[in-house]
């Protein structure tokens, strides 16, 4: 079957029912739909009969809120859909379904439409599609020429549902309690299912407004892979697209969070704050400021953290963005720029990172997984040596008396003369860097000569000598700045001043992900960083077309 980027899913079968043909309807889904997966809920819904069905209201109910939970959780065994449920026909007060009228713009605009809705007839033009297409267009904006697929009964239900009585809305069971305006935070960095738990139960919660805080620069610093946070402005586009998309009536207030409090114990008209149960203590801690403030208590909505099934080493328990970062370890994070000028062959990896973060590590493994390594920091003391092509310039341009009794050039000396200088850096390294450069290329020549497929340029400076030219790839060594200070201080005797000094006078994390396509990552065991170039090295044959 043909597979179509965005899709809308109309679950008709009772809820009861529903809960039990989760895991096999949204399989079939992930099968047709290959990204954007709306999900409207209509539980009792009927595309049989004469007359063409029209959408109706829903109570929100805590059995319509359980299923909402379900739905995502369940879906986070097909990572590769971005499912969405829907929330315009979902209201808080308990009253009777009614119509619904006006058309709801969708920001990914279906280019098919799915139901479970069961039925006999298969066929291209019975009725039931037609009326599926009818009503769909009638709720939602969707792609011309749209496509309907009935599901049943490639999923098969786990019970005999004509044993199961109609749906009818439990009015009695009471809504959930709704409040005016309801505040939220968090980072919500790559939006996950457990972040949409969480909003979705913040959009269920508010009748007017949902104050967002989204964490921004000082809150991010002792985050799990920091780097790899999307910026605030990306994070901000995708919440706004989610948010707009399941319930467009609220009015939403996004502002970055730059202290664990922001507007939440300012605002007078917030009503109540939705927690997870990692974050209720901070809840309270608002609460607390609030009082202080002279400002109203708020209400605390605490959900559930969702576990993780598939979670790996060294991954979280729980859905969480850490995981996910963890995850994009050794794979392709942005695609290479294409160089004509640039042989195809050897395909050229230039791995990069501060000092203590592991680099030479990983140029050792992947030198032993088959990639002819180039030591370009090594081809840098080789250029200072006596005899070597920068010894003489250097020489001449900062004295003697940066020589040792045996000739050499004591590079202490030499970089205390340049250290915090950078007109006198710039000198030295408009010397020495071109030398390597041209010493770098001549043993990738040696590479070419010898058949090698794949070349590693183990080299720390790479992206600030401007060397990108030589190298189809970037990767990037990382590790976090505590572990770095650790690594140095114990390797070379400094003292933290000193070894934090070093590692200030290098490109930050954040500057060279930024120009990386690779990122690999050694706070962890040996092991771990293996596993990690392994993978990176198994995506890249298949990149460069390999066995």
């Amino acid at each position: 079957m043909s597979v179509f980027r965005s899709g809308l899913l109309v679950l008709t079968a009772p809820l009861s029912a529903l809960s039990l043909r989760l895991v096999p309807i949204l399989a079939s889904a992930s099968r047709i739909v290959e990204d954007t997966l709306y999900i409207h809920l209509q539980p009792g819904l009927s595309f049989t009969g004469s007359s063409q069905p029209s959408s109706t209201y829903v109570p929100a109910t805590p059995e319509v809120y359980s299923l909402i939970n379900k739905l995502y959780v369940d879906a986070d065994a097909h990572r590769h859909l971005d499912v969405r449920v829907l929330l315009t026909n979902i209201r808080n007060q308990s009253l009777a379904p009614q119509p619904l009228s006006s058309v709801q713009n969708l920001s990914q605009p279906p280019e098919v439409i799915l139901t479970d809705f069961q039925t006999s007839d298969g066929g291209q033009y019975n009725p039931v599609k037609q009326r599926l297409e009818r009503y769909a267009t009638s709720s939602y904006s969707c792609r011309p020429n749209l496509i309907s697929v009935l599901l049943y009964p490639e999923y098969e239900p786990m019970m005999d549902e004509s044993e199961l009585p109609p749906w009818e809305p439990d009015l009695d069971g009471g809504a959930l309690q709704s409040y005016g305006d309801v505040v939220v935070g968090g980072t919500f960095d790559r939006l996950h299912n457990a972040h949409k738990i969480l909003l979705s139960a913040c959009c269920l919660l508010a009748e007017n407004r949902l104050l967002v805080g989204v964490s921004d620069k000082d809150l991010l610093e002792n985050k799990m892979l920091k780097e790899l946070i999307q910026p605030y402005e990306q994070r901000v586009e995708k919440l706004c697209e989610f948010l707009v998309d399941v319930k467009p009536s609220l009015h939403y207030d996004i502002v970055p969070l730059v202290d664990p409090y922001g507007p939440s114990i300012t605002d007078p008209d917030l009503e109540c704050i939705v927690v997870s149960e990692e974050t209720r203590k901070g809840g309270v801690a608002v609460n607390k400021k609030r009082l202080e403030n002279g400002l109203s208590e708020l209400a605390l909505h605490e959900i559930l953290l969702v576990k993780d099934p598939g979670h790996g080493e060294n991954e979280e328990e729980k859905i969480s963005s850490s995981s996910i970062r963890q995850r994009l370890l050794g794979t392709l994070l942005q695609p290479p720029q294409k160089d004509p000028a640039l042989p195809s062959r050897p395909y050229v990896i230039g791995l990069t990172g501060g000092t203590g973060s592991g680099k030479s590590s990983i140029a050792r493994h992947l030198e032993c997984l088959g990639a002819f390594r180039i030591d370009v920091d090594k081809l840098g003391h080789e250029a200072y040596a006596p005899g070597g092509p920068a010894y003489e310039q250097v020489v001449e341009e900062f004295g003697k008396d940066i020589l040792n009794e045996d000739g050499t050039i004591n590079r202490k000396i030499l970089g205390a003369k340049v250290f915090g200088n950078q007109e006198r850096l710039k000198c030295l390294t408009d010397i020495v860097w071109p030398v390597i450069a041209k010493m770098t290329k001549r043993q990738l020549n040696e590479a070419a000569a010898q058949g090698k497929a794949v070349c590693v340029l183990d080299a720390a400076v790479l992206l600030e000598a401007g060397w990108t030219d030589m190298v189809h790839e970037v990767w990037m060594a990382s590790v976090p700045e505590k572990e770095a200070l650790r690594r140095i201080m114990a390797r070379d005797g400094l003292s933290e001043e000193a070894a934090r000094n070093r590692l200030q006078s290098q490109l930050s994390s954040s500057q060279t992900v930024r120009q990386s396509h690779v990122v690999l990552y050694t706070l962890w065991e040996p092991e771990a960083t293996h596993k990690q170039v392994e993978k990176a090295w198994a995506l890249l044959q298949q990149r460069i077309g390999q066995d």
